[in-house]
């Protein structure tokens, strides 16, 4: 079970680490709006003193820290959505529109969560996240990068920061915050969503007052952004306009964004003046995000069975071409999932014959002959990828789970060194450790194996069970001296970061 973390053992690492998280003055403001949702808590934690300055409520040490512990915790809980190719895609939209904001040298980080409910937020430490049900949702890439460009307006103009300045008392512990983010409405959760949404009414006024101010600053900020990296800049009021057409034709409540991102008429429709004083975006079919989109759908599905019915319904509908083969490809994914290995590579094989380039494909045909247990055509086209692309994690990983699926010492040494070598580049995915652990295991070098185990269970939160590891592997008598020496400092590191969690604990 190598870096897998259970609800309860989730819990368990929040509780530790509210004292660190708390340390940064950290109310998490979520997409400035989620502050509606906030709820007061019987423990009241004060603020530290913010300066003149909403620019300087945390250094960059600060913020840098605060983001991987909140990345953490998401992993902690299991929201995160890992798959290279889906947060590959999303990333590059986020880091697009970053370097066209007014901040382009700020640090982000972008996530995708596996939740259905339509929504986004940003937290401090530059995170942004999206719902996986407003990916499903949206029409085109344009209507998420509006989101995303909206989310990126929010902490460029330091709303985030100005909450704090506003506050003089934090409304909620940090951690519970969080809770609330990933586990409202869904199975232990409903006693943590029933705190957050208690509170006065008097202060939860106070917050959509102010979310509105700064949802319209974000609109204006967002849509030029969204314009200068070539997006269409209809795409964040088409989306608002959308989701409202949707819940009245629908008789329902708004969805969770709409709640948590106030909109009105007027918001609606000063965001369309405003687009339609833009250029407009050069052409695109959009194949990338609906490749991802369908891909998303496929993966996160519980039952194979629920997508493929999805799938062959919208593919009976009069869609562009585009989108028709975004549709095939995450059908072909779902047949996969369900074991209807020969669909799924006709699917492929008509896919690739249009374009035989297109790495989506290739890394899915590499899957499926792993899967049915061709390792040598997976090695072949794998090894071919990764000498063009050596660089590329998604070809890296799918390529090492190629090279261990015999567990053959020499090629398990071969996956070993290629992921060594991303870990140089990403040392904050854990799924990338557990491979690592499992190639040195293989390749016989033990020391290696143990500080990739101890390395996933810290990036999924388990700094206790990550020091655990360490402890075993220094008593062991045959380290050498730089093992030894490597493998103390990372210790004493972690150490460390247990103290300052616990004296935080005590103090708060």
């Amino acid at each position: 079970m190598h870096g897998q973390v259970s609800l309860g053992q989730g819990m368990e690492v929040v509780k530790r680490t509210a004292g660190f998280l708390q340390r940064g003055a950290l109310l998490l403001v979520v997409s400035v709006a989620s502050l509606s949702a906030a709820a007061q808590s019987g423990d009241r934690i004060p603020l530290p003193d913010m300066g003149n300055s909403a620019n300087t409520v945390l250094s960059d040490r600060e913020e840098r820290a605060y983001a991987q512990a909140l990345i953490r915790q998401m992993r902690a809980y299991d929201v995160l959505v890992d798959d290279p190719l889906v947060t590959a895609y999303f990333e590059s939209m986020g880091y697009r529109l970053v370097a066209q904001s007014d901040r382009p040298d700020k640090a982000f980080h972008f996530v995708v969560l596996s939740e259905p409910r339509i929504n986004a937020f940003a937290a401090p430490g530059g995170v942004i996240a999206l719902h996986s049900g407003l990916i499903l949702a949206a029409e085109d890439e344009h209507e998420v990068a509006g989101v995303l460009a909206h989310e990126i307006a929010h902490i460029t103009q330091l709303h985030l920061y100005r909450a704090f300045e506003n506050s003089q008392r934090m409304s909620i512990p940090i951690a519970l915050a969080m809770l609330g983010l990933v586990l409202a409405g869904g199975g232990s959760g409903d006693a943590v969503t029933g705190a957050l949404m208690s509170g006065s009414a008097l202060s939860q006024q106070m917050q959509i007052n102010f979310t509105r101010h700064n949802e319209y600053e974000a609109d204006r900020i967002g849509i030029t952004t969204l314009s200068l990296a070539g997006y269409d800049p209809v795409g964040m009021s088409g989306f608002f306009a959308r989701l409202n057409r949707l819940t009245r034709a629908n008789g329902e409540g708004p969805p969770e964004f709409l709640r948590t991102h106030p909109v009105t008429i007027n918001r609606i429709a000063e965001a369309e003046n405003r687009a339609q004083n833009l250029p407009p975006a050069p052409p695109t079919t959009g194949l990338d995000f609906y490749l991802m989109q369908n891909r998303l759908r496929a993966l996160l599905a519980d039952k194979p069975e629920e997508s493929i019915r999805h799938f062959r319904t919208e593919l009976k509908k009069d869609h562009p071409r585009a989108r028709v083969t975004g549709l095939r490809y995450g059908l072909s994914i779902a047949l996969q999932r369900r074991g209807e290995f020969r669909e799924a590579r006709e699917l492929l094989d008509t896919l690739l014959a249009d374009e035989p380039n297109r790495l989506a494909y290739q890394l899915q045909l590499s899957d499926l002959d792993l899967e049915e247990g061709q390792d040598e055509a997976a090695l072949q086209r794998l090894g071919g990828l990764y000498h063009s692309f050596p660089g590329n994690h998604a070809i890296a990983m799918q390529y090492s789970k190629a090279l261990l699926a015999r567990e053959h010492p020499q090629r398990a040494e071969t996956a070993s060194i290629i992921l060594r070598q991303q870990i140089l580049h990403r040392d904050a995915d854990p799924a990338m450790y557990a491979l690592y652990a499992r190639s040195a295991n293989i390749a016989g070098d033990r020391v290696r194996a143990t500080e990739a185990i101890a390395e996933s269970y810290y990036q999924r939160g388990g700094i206790r069970e990550a020091i655990e590891q360490l402890e075993k592997l220094t008593r062991d008598g045959e380290l050498d001296y730089y093992q030894r020496a490597r493998v103390s400092a990372r210790l004493t590191e972690l150490r460390v970061q247990m103290a300052e969690t616990r004296d935080e604990e005590q103090s708060s």
